[in-house]
């Protein structure tokens, strides 16, 4: 048994057969298709360009943290080495003043090392920031020229 519902769409769908799509719709309906085709791919490329951007971005702000910490490293070797050589020397001292002396050249020359390594980090730590924004602000012009362009 059908209800009115079902006999209702029936009757649309039997007369429904007969309407013809006006040919000005079907041509707007395509050009509609192809021209959101198209932004889609220009979007596509758009987010794969910003994707690389900001991995080369990612990538230069990482080998700039590698190399501030190899440079923290390479201070705290000689550091480190240079206190030992110190000892060494201090353990085979002959004399109290000897020893004396030997601390006092070492923590003379020490604190002067580390005054040049303090400024080599900061000159090299200030090189590296001014490298990342640099890269990061290239990315967000390539990113804000790809979207002008891209829509």
């Amino acid at each position: 048994m059908k209800n009115e519902f079902q006999t209702q769409a029936e009757d649309f769908m039997r007369n429904a057969a007969d309407i013809k799509v006006p040919e000005q719709m079907q041509h707007f309906a395509e050009e509609s298709v192809a021209k959101t085709r198209e932004a889609v791919a220009k979007m596509t490329v758009s987010a794969q360009e910003a994707q690389k951007a900001m991995a080369d971005a990612t990538t230069a702000a990482t080998q700039s943290a590698k190399t501030l910490g190899d440079k923290v490293l390479a201070n705290f070797t000689a550091n480190t080495e240079a206190a030992f050589e110190a000892a060494s020397a201090i353990a085979k001292s002959k004399s109290v003043p000897e020893a004396i002396k030997l601390q006092t050249n070492f923590m003379q020359s020490q604190m002067a090392k580390a005054s040049d390594q303090t400024r080599e980090f900061f000159e090299l730590s200030a090189k590296l920031t001014q490298q990342t924004f640099a890269t990061f602000n290239s990315v967000a012009q390539k990113s804000m020229t790809n979207g002008k362009n891209g829509m």
